[in-house]
């Protein structure tokens, strides 16, 4: 797969701004974030997940217990979707996101600062961002399918 719309020789990662952080109104500093450590906003999307494209984008988890309630949240209300460019960007944002859960995600990390944990089993994470450069060319394609061919 190569790019039309991004500089192959540049790195590139996906971001997920989840439903919680859109209504909470984080959309700004989470992005504002990136673009302090010197990462450009390459493409930026509000969405209304579909189905299709959450199965695509969790396909690892399409057949886990939890899968129907992640793809609940995701589709509860928009959610902004971002490439990120930048040098060792996917590394970079994985450290500005922060470890999965909340609860033990360092201060200072967006889901450390922002990510809500209610004890219940229901984790509000705030962010998804690409693990490898193999994944956010993937996630890429579910997202900003123009963007590649």
């Amino acid at each position: 797969m190569t790019r039309s719309a991004l500089d192959p020789n540049t790195e590139h990662t996906l971001i997920l701004i989840k439903p919680d952080a859109y209504r909470r109104g984080l959309v700004g500093e989470i992005l504002a974030r990136c673009e302090r450590k010197g990462y450009v906003i390459s493409a930026l999307s509000v969405v209304e997940a579909t189905p299709d494209q959450l199965e695509a984008h969790y396909a690892e988890h399409v057949a886990k217990h939890f899968y129907a309630d992640l793809a609940r949240y995701m589709m509860s209300s928009p959610l902004v979707a971002a490439v990120i460019t930048g040098e060792q960007v996917v590394a970079g944002v994985r450290c500005l996101t922060g470890g999965t859960q909340p609860t033990q995600a360092d201060p200072g990390t967006i889901r450390g600062d922002y990510g809500r944990d209610w004890g219940s089993g229901t984790v509000e994470n705030v962010i998804h961002a690409s693990d490898s450069p193999a994944s956010a060319e993937r996630e890429i394609a579910i997202w900003f399918p123009e963007l590649v061919r």
